[in-house]
């Protein structure tokens, strides 16, 4: 059966693992903490204390996992500044190539790489001028994993159980409806970029691809915290003008995923309003009363 690494066996990647490991692949997780490595002692496919970023200990393990027909480079840089960016994303893809030349690398990106501002639907082709250093080093990173042959997954935001950075922020109240700064948000959950995931790599390819996962329907911001607020029988946000700083920038696009459902994705939660009802707001239950 074919071999896989998971480097960054956290929230995408535990559940990438899963999928591979169903599906009958040989599987091993690499995670930077022992203590994350611990909480996933009980899964049926080894989980290591391996740090990407640092050369020495992904050479280490070189020689004993041998054999890998492929890599998922999905390793967080936990909100970090450039630095963090630049050892965990750029270091850490430059340390897989080096160390397992032989196995098609396959990095999760971003779709903050897009800075359009218009609302204008882009693509795989679409420009990309982050203003953002984290997201050039993105860019760069993904210049070295394609130049070896390998695959791109640029991620929307990602959400699922447990997660999801808008019904937080309307839960914790600290969420607002801006009419003159009102944006397009693309998500994605988690289960569909496993399965995203799953597809690219099982499947005949053409190396050096670009594929946007997003979800079908990118919505107005406005319109989440309306549907939450409708939902949740709460009140709407309050409306003014929003100062807080965002974590994917200042860009407002539409982002579409045709190229990877002609592939065959299928997207299990296509929309905002399926994702949260079907999968979200119950794990949320303690906080939502």
């Amino acid at each position: 059966m074919p071999r896989i690494l998971i480097a960054g066996c956290g929230y995408i990647g535990q559940a990438a693992a899963d999928l591979f490991h169903a599906a009958g692949w040989v599987v091993e997780g690499w995670t930077r903490s022992a203590e994350s490595a611990a909480s996933l002692s009980a899964k049926p496919y080894p989980v290591r204390v391996v740090d990407v970023s640092q050369a020495d200990q992904v050479a280490e393990c070189g020689p004993a996992a041998a054999g890998f027909d492929a890599l998922v480079h999905c390793a967080s840089s936990s909100g970090g500044d450039a630095e963090m960016y630049r050892k965990v994303y750029l270091d850490g893809a430059r340390n897989l190539l080096e160390t397992f030349p032989g196995s098609k690398l396959l990095f999760t990106s971003s779709t903050s790489v897009y800075a359009q501002r218009d609302g204008s639907w882009v693509t795989e082709e679409s420009e990309t001028k982050p203003m953002r250093e984290t997201s050039r080093i993105l860019l760069e990173t993904e210049s070295l994993v394609l130049a070896s042959g390998g695959i791109v997954a640029r991620l929307a935001g990602i959400y699922g159980p447990g997660r999801s950075v808008l019904l937080s922020k309307f839960l914790a109240g600290t969420a607002m409806i801006d009419p003159e700064n009102d944006r397009f948000v693309n998500q994605v959950h988690r289960d569909d970029i496993a399965a995203a995931l799953f597809l690219l790599l099982s499947r005949e390819t053409e190396i050096a691809q670009i594929y946007d996962v997003v979800d079908d329907q990118p919505i107005l911001q406005s319109e989440c915290y309306r549907w939450l607020a409708q939902r949740l029988n709460r009140p709407l946000p309050p409306i003014g003008r929003s100062m807080q700083e965002r974590k994917r920038g200042d860009s407002n696009k539409r982002v579409s995923n045709a190229k990877l459902r002609a592939l065959g994705w299928t997207v299990r939660y296509p929309t905002f309003a399926e994702g949260m009802e079907n999968s979200v707001l119950s794990s949320f239950a303690d906080v939502i009363r």
